[in-house]
């Protein structure tokens, strides 16, 4: 059973992430018990020429997205940094919405492990896979 509603988890983006995270509309849509789906709605302001969503906007999601699952699987907000990020990316996305499936993988005592995988929301075509590294500071 998640420890953590889709309604809690949007009101720790709002109170812990940068507004600029904020401002690309990125939202949770569910919680599970290894992590949590959130999705970035499409926005012109997010896009490259010929109307593609930015990687800038997809890497910046993928990372609060697992720390979102981080959270997810804590029952609270975790403090930590990203000590490692990293993204595939194998296809565009244009003129649709992005969907974030985002997992705990390992949980240590001072790391935690997650992946993301990116698709669009219009046909679930993956888009891009991100693996994170987050130090636990508390």
């Amino acid at each position: 059973m998640p420890h953590l509603t889709a309604e809690a988890a949007n009101a720790i983006l709002l109170e812990n992430f940068a507004p600029w995270v904020l401002a690309s509309g990125l939202k949770v849509e569910s919680i599970a018990a290894d992590g949590a789906s959130l999705r970035i709605p499409f926005s012109a302001e997010l896009c490259r020429t010929g109307a593609i969503l930015c990687g800038q906007a997809l890497i910046s999601a993928a990372d609060s997205a697992m720390v979102i699952a981080l959270a997810s699987v804590s029952g609270a907000f975790k403090p930590c940094t990203t000590v490692d990020l990293t993204i595939s990316y194998m296809r565009p996305i244009s003129q649709a919405d992005a969907l974030l499936e985002a997992k705990l993988m390992r949980l240590g005592k001072t790391l935690a492990f997650c992946s993301c995988a990116v698709s669009e929301a219009s046909n679930g075509k993956p888009v891009a896979f991100a693996t994170g590294t987050y130090a636990l500071l508390d």
